[in-house]
């Protein structure tokens, strides 16, 4: 039975500008080494330049391997719950969201599960280099969770989740937010400061 392998990543650490840092970029590179052992076909990234840069580095560590822009990977709220699905403490994120805004959200989450999130007829090994809230909506689809459940799912920067699909069969959620191929001093980052274990 083919399995379809999706490494889901988190773009490196960002400036205020939405550029990849150094400490970014190092941490691509040590994400680019850990792939490096996979049969990979493919490094899929977002069109925004932290992703694009990111992907890049990590394709250093995979020879041959193409890098190539998808646009459903881009920086996006993919839900906006109603009123009542709302935890209290996520109100103010959504103020000013309106049915203009919800639209092209919802529009492209609906195009990233159908392009990403099912099998394929042969065995794939693919990275997809994105964002936070990308990873989190990937997630909890494959979990089959309710849509307002990607709130509070979380992902450091180059940290590695992997799903697998395969047809007839629910997808297996193999990692999430996995940082063992950072040290201590680049883990944490893409998150509000708290203590960390």
């Amino acid at each position: 039975m083919a399995t379809r392998h999706l490494y889901l990543a988190r773009h490196g650490a960002a400036d205020a500008f939405g550029d990849l840092t150094d400490v970014g970029r190092r941490q691509a590179s040590l994400l680019g080494e850990r792939l490096a052992g996979l049969p990979v076909g493919t490094v899929w990234h977002s069109p925004l330049p932290r992703a694009a840069a990111s992907a890049h580095v990590i394709g250093e560590h995979l020879p041959g391997v193409p890098v190539t822009e998808a646009a459903e990977l881009v920086d996006h709220v993919p839900y906006v719950p109603a009123a009542p699905d709302l935890p209290p403490a996520w109100a103010g994120f959504f103020d000013g969201y309106d049915d203009a805004e919800r639209a092209p959200g919802e529009r492209l989450a609906a195009e990233l599960v159908d392009r990403f999130a099912r099998p394929t007829e042969t065995e794939t090994h693919e990275v997809l280099v994105t964002h936070a809230f990308q990873v989190a909506w990937l997630l909890r689809h494959a979990l089959d969770a309710p849509p307002a459940r990607w709130l509070g799912l979380n992902s450091g920067n180059t940290a590695l989740t992997v799903l697998e699909y395969r047809d007839g069969l629910p997808p297996t959620v193999v990692l999430f937010n996995d940082m063992g191929h950072l040290p201590q001093d680049l883990r944490w980052t893409g998150f509000p400061p708290s203590p960390r274990p």
